[in-house]
């Protein structure tokens, strides 16, 4: 049992300890989804479901894995968790939003290989967190992420508008973003 607050296991999955700017997990859909506002802010919701979720099924399958003696299967079970969530998701944007699934596009599948969403799994489990504050940092997380996603869409978006030299268009000028965010948000490491 993990005795730190809520509000302490929120603000460190979502700022202190982000998934993608400070543990660099998930940089595939960041960097690849991130490139528009809207559709950037809408993988950033799908990705917190699925994070949300899984997170619900791996505290309860870590439970049970715990009293069946097999923790070795835990990160199996897992995986297996996650990739139905994902498909779930994705038939539900399918059926909901045609134009936002072909705008998302191959990344709406990449979430199942997204490290971010095991990670939140296997942080949350090692940590000793209960139920509530399992949801809290899921929550936490997915919001962290969905708030590097709209950051560096932003950027992207106002740069796009900009003329660049040759050598740092496209790539490049990606990573430099994602670098100077990830600086910044280590700024929030003295709020732990």
């Amino acid at each position: 049992m993990n005795s730190d607050s809520l509000w302490e296991v929120f603000i460190n999955a979502c700022l202190i300890n982000n998934f993608v700017l400070a543990y660099f997990l998930g940089i595939c859909p960041f960097l690849g989804v991130s490139a528009k506002l809207e559709t950037a802010s809408r993988m950033g919701v799908a990705v917190c479901v699925v994070m949300l979720v899984s997170s619900i099924c791996a505290y309860f399958i870590h439970r049970v894995l715990q009293a069946l003696n097999a923790p070795y299967l835990q990160l199996i079970a897992f995986i297996v968790v996650i990739a139905s969530t994902v498909q779930l998701v994705e038939m539900f944007i399918k059926k909901a939003s045609p134009t936002l699934f072909r705008a998302l596009g191959i990344f709406l599948p990449l979430i199942t290989s997204n490290c971010a969403i095991l990670g939140v799994a296997l942080f949350q489990t090692n940590k000793g967190y209960d139920f509530i504050q399992s949801i809290v940092y899921a929550f936490g997380a997915g919001l962290g992420f969905m708030l590097a996603l709209i950051l560096m869409a932003g950027v992207r978006e106002k740069l796009a508008l900009a003329r660049l030299p040759d050598t740092v268009e496209g790539t490049a000028i990606s990573l430099m973003i994602a670098g100077v965010l990830s600086l910044s948000f280590m700024g929030f490491a003295g709020l732990g």
